[in-house]
């Protein structure tokens, strides 16, 4: 019974999605496109940087080191506003911030533990905005079925 109540809830929602009116977006809004170009555009770095580090390039690790610190204060890049995210962000700044300097010093050794830092927190926070994502749309679904 629950079950078919949920499939209804759920089969309304799209229906109502598809039969309303488009909604009039506010032009500096992110759309799902931007931020799939804007992550895209951060692996492409992180593999640059990976690259760097396999062939002991340093100048290309501080260069893509530099460019993923400075993504990461992209408005872009703030997809949630919490400050649990705040701080993950931070983290990933402050690994970023950690490969530059060893690379400045030659420290091959040291950039890539910084890299398998900054790999840590990528993949913690995209953990973290999965499950927030995860939680708001049961929250919502909840609500409909009057959970």
């Amino acid at each position: 019974m629950k079950q078919s109540i949920l499939l209804t809830v759920i089969f309304m929602l799209i229906a109502g999605t598809c039969l309303a009116e488009p909604p009039q977006r506010d032009p500096d809004e992110l759309h799902p496109n931007q931020v799939a170009v804007f992550m895209r555009a951060k692996l492409e770095h992180a593999k640059k940087l990976l690259e760097g580090l396999a062939t002991e390039d340093y100048d290309a690790i501080e260069k893509n080191a530099q460019q993923l610190s400075l993504l990461s204060l992209a408005s872009t890049w703030q997809v949630l506003q919490t400050e649990e995210y705040v701080r993950k962000s931070e983290d990933f700044r402050r690994a970023t911030d950690d490969i530059k300097k060893a690379a400045e010093r030659k420290s091959l050794d040291g950039a890539t533990l910084s890299y398998m830092d900054m790999t840590l927190k990528c993949v913690q926070c995209h953990k973290y905005v999965r499950s927030v994502r995860t939680a708001s749309l049961q929250s919502i679904l909840d609500r409909e079925t009057g959970k």
